[in-house]
C-alpha cells in the first residue's frame, strides 16, 4: 500500500527512519533534523495503520516490510528502524540495500501477545504516558497522544503470528549496528551475544528506555558515532 513519508533536509546522502508500533514519523522529530544537519536527506515513513498512512486488512511483519520496499528508495546510505521498525527493516534490508543499518532495540523477539497495547489505547491518558516515560520531553508526550489516537490497534493483533517466533537475522546483510536500551526488554544479554557472534555490532545506551531516541537523544546520537 502507499505510505506517507516526511522529509528533512536536501543533502546528497539519504537516511531512512522507520518508527515503532503506535508511533509515526513524528517520533523522529529531533533525529530527522539532526541527521539533515549532517548532510542527509532524511525520509521517515508512517507504517501501515500508523500516522497519515491508511489502515489495512492485514498487519503481518512481512506486510510492513513489503510496504517499505515500495515506499522507500533503494541504496540509501543509512537506514534506522526502531522496535517494530527494526523488525520490518530486517525483513526488507536485502531489497532496500542500504549501505548501513541500525536496529534500535528491535522487536525480533515477541514473547507475548500485543493485545495489551490495544487495551492501552482505549484508556491511555497523558498522565499514563508521562508515568511510563518520565524522561520524555513534554512535546514527545503530546505527540505520543496524537499518534496513539491515529494508530489502528488492529495492527497489534495482526502481529500475533510473530509471537514466540525467533526472527533474529541469521547474519547482517549490510554492516549493522544493534542499539540496545538499558536494560532491553526485547534483546536479552544472551541474545545480544548471539547477535554479536553473528557479526552485528552491539552498543547499549546506558539508562535509556525502549524508545532510546526520545529517552536520551544525546545518548542515541552518540551511540551512532562511526555509523552516520
Amino acid at each position: 500500500m502507499q505510505l506517507h513519508t516526511h522529509t528533512w533536509g536536501e543533502g546528497d546522502r539519504v537516511a531512512l527512519l522507520i518508527h515503532g508500533i503506535m508511533a509515526d514519523h513524528r517520533t523522529w522529530r529531533r533525529v530527522g533534523p539532526a541527521l539533515a544537519g549532517k548532510g542527509y536527506r532524511v525520509i521517515a515513513v508512517d507504517l501501515r495503520g500508523h500516522g497519515a498512512s491508511g489502515r489495512a486488512g492485514s498487519y503481518t511483519a512481512q506486510d510492513f516490510a513489503d510496504d517499505m520496499v515500495d515506499a522507500l528508495p533503494r541504496g540509501a546510505e543509512l537506514a534506522v528502524g526502531h522496535s517494530l521498525g527494526g523488525l520490518a527493516l530486517s525483513l526488507a534490508v536485502e531489497r532496500l540495500a542500504p549501505q548501513r543499518a541500525v536496529y534500535s532495540d528491535p522487536a525480533w523477539h515477541l514473547d507475548s501477545p500485543l493485545g495489551a497495547l490495544a487495551d492501552f489505547k482505549a484508556t491511555a491518558t497523558r498522565e499514563d504516558i508521562v508515568a511510563l516515560n518520565p524522561r520524555w520531553a513534554s512535546e514527545d508526550v503530546d505527540i505520543e497522544m496524537e499518534t496513539l489516537a491515529a494508530w489502528d490497534e488492529s495492527s497489534a493483533y495482526g502481529l500475533s503470528g510473530s509471537v514466540g517466533v525467533d526472527l533474529v537475522p541469521a547474519r547482517p546483510v549490510v554492516p549493522s549496528l544493534v542499539q540496545l536500551a538499558d536494560p532491553s526488554r526485547l534483546v536479552s544479554p544472551e541474545r545480544a551475544e548471539v547477535l554479536r557472534a553473528r557479526g552485528f555490532e552491539i552498543r547499549t545506551v546506558e539508562g535509556a528506555g525502549h524508545t532510546i531516541h526520545r529517552d536520551d537523544f544525546d545518548g542515541f546520537m552518540s551511540s551512532l558515532d562511526g555509523w552516520i
